[in-house]
């Protein structure tokens, strides 16, 4: 990725944009170092022609814990397909709220399987959904994906401080936005992690009404934030997450 950046957003949804190249020409315009993470591997080629060339976006390939199925078996083999052609893994991981959680074991096994991958391969890096089950998903990275072998950064990660523990002792990293701030819970974990640990996302378009300009007004006030709860100022900030993200990529 480009050294010289405004933003880091390691986990927005470019597809799913109400105009997907006009996001990817902000990112681009405004030097926003974006990761666009999909849901399905056959949203992958069109993502992938459409990202390759870029300098400030890269493309990831998902199997999203939401939308695992009586298919995902399908979907799983055609992941394999694309895996070879990013190093970027995401989005990807276990969801055990109420509406997803009759797929928790189906989730488990794909999502082991993805670390499996990725440890044969080496150097990947990961973009985790964990919500309701960080327990689960923490035990399969370290059971599975060796530190050496791959790094993992926790997505809007909401589970306990204790785990969040866990999690930073496996070596993942945590991409942070603004939502996390709006509840004390989110505020209180946020100022618990590692500064050298901490990257941010804006998870859009959600939350953001399908516009990316407004997307990177949540970077914008996401980076104030962080400044305050730092007592940094924003070249230090930027400084930090530079070296964050530099060693997140290996």
């Amino acid at each position: 990725m480009a050294k010289s950046f405004t933003y880091i957003d390691l986990h927005r949804h470019l597809d799913l944009y109400d105009n997907m190249q006009g996001a990817i020409d902000t990112s681009e315009s405004g030097k926003i170092l974006t990761v666009g993470v999909t849901t399905t591997p056959r949203a992958w080629p069109r993502n992938y022609d459409l990202i390759r060339d870029k300098q400030y976006v890269r493309a990831s390939l998902g199997l999203h814990p939401q939308l695992v199925n009586a298919n995902s078996d399908a979907e799983l083999e055609l992941f394999m397909t694309y895996f070879h052609q990013t190093r970027y893994i995401g989005e990807v991981g276990m969801d055990a709220g109420k509406e997803y959680v009759h797929t928790v074991q189906d989730q488990e096994r794909i999502f082991r399987e993805i670390l499996k991958a990725c440890a044969e391969s080496g150097g990947k890096v990961l973009s985790v959904h964990s919500t309701r089950s960080a327990t689960k998903v923490l035990n399969a990275i370290e059971e599975l994906l060796p530190r050496s072998r791959g790094r993992v950064i926790l997505h809007w990660f909401t589970g306990t401080v204790d785990e969040a523990g866990h999690a930073i002792r496996l070596g993942c990293y945590f991409s942070v936005n603004s939502r996390m701030l709006e509840s004390k819970r989110g505020r209180l974990l946020i100022m618990s992690l590692p500064t050298d640990r901490v990257l941010t996302e804006t998870d859009g378009p959600f939350g953001s009404g399908g516009d990316a300009l407004a997307s990177e007004n949540e970077l914008r006030s996401l980076y104030t934030s962080l400044m305050d709860m730092w007592s940094v100022s924003h070249d230090g900030l930027l400084k930090q997450l530079s070296m964050n993200l530099k060693a997140a990529l290996g």
